[in-house]
């Protein structure tokens, strides 16, 4: 006598669990040195940041009018392990990468990739809404920022909780909480911003059962 075999369960978002690793709200990484990085950032003239901004790849209704150049990205938004190097990164590289080896120091990564790296810049009184990061590639990679320039009124919301990041301090953010930012202050904040994963880490089973993309 045979049994029917039930169909498998439907694949639904609940079951896109994000990396047990990851911060569930700040992970101070301590201060790294940002001294020539800032210079080469603060010196990028409007049209520069004009145009980049205007070619970017994450055009996310929650950043509002923030800013964007970016180095590396996601080619796709289900996988993180995919990526492409953008054409500024070539003359940018080695400013950034010493700044991203001495911000991911703490987690001792053998063999790591950083998929997504870019600048933002929010004018004064700008703010990036309350959100979650909902794609599927920002589930696993640690999300760090590094304030290049920032000021005493800028806060980084994580779950309703104000948090002040100091020039040059690495913190790891939670993307799976609610997070927003306000810059209250008369100037400028820049923030290198990047992901960071382990190679090594075993690949999540629900990668393979993502439906394709439409």
């Amino acid at each position: 006598m045979t049994h029917p075999v039930s169909p498998p369960a439907a694949f639904t978002p609940d079951d896109i669990r994000p990396n047990p690793r990851k911060t569930t709200s700040v992970r101070r990484l301590g201060q790294v040195d940002i001294a020539r990085l800032r210079e080469a950032v603060l010196a990028i003239p409007d049209a520069t940041w004009d145009a980049e901004n205007a070619d970017k790849p994450n055009r996310f209704e929650a950043l509002d009018r923030t800013r964007h150049i970016v180095f590396r990205f996601v080619s796709d938004f289900q996988d993180w392990r995919r990526h492409y190097e953008r054409p500024l990164w070539a003359s940018w590289r080695d400013l950034l990468e010493p700044v991203l080896a001495q911000a991911v120091a703490p987690y001792g990564y053998a063999n790591a990739q950083f998929p997504r790296v870019m600048l933002a810049r929010m004018a004064p009184g700008g703010v990036i809404k309350p959100h979650r990061d909902a794609n599927p590639a920002a589930k696993w990679p640690h999300k760090i920022h590094v304030p290049l320039l920032t000021n005493d009124r800028v806060v980084f919301f994580v779950d309703g909780i104000g948090y002040h990041f100091a020039e040059g301090e690495a913190v790891e953010v939670s993307n799976m909480a609610v997070h927003a930012v306000e810059n209250n202050g008369d100037t400028d904040r820049i923030h290198l911003i990047f992901e960071y994963f382990d190679a090594d880490q075993p690949v999540p089973a629900w990668v393979g059962k993502l439906p394709a993309r439409k």
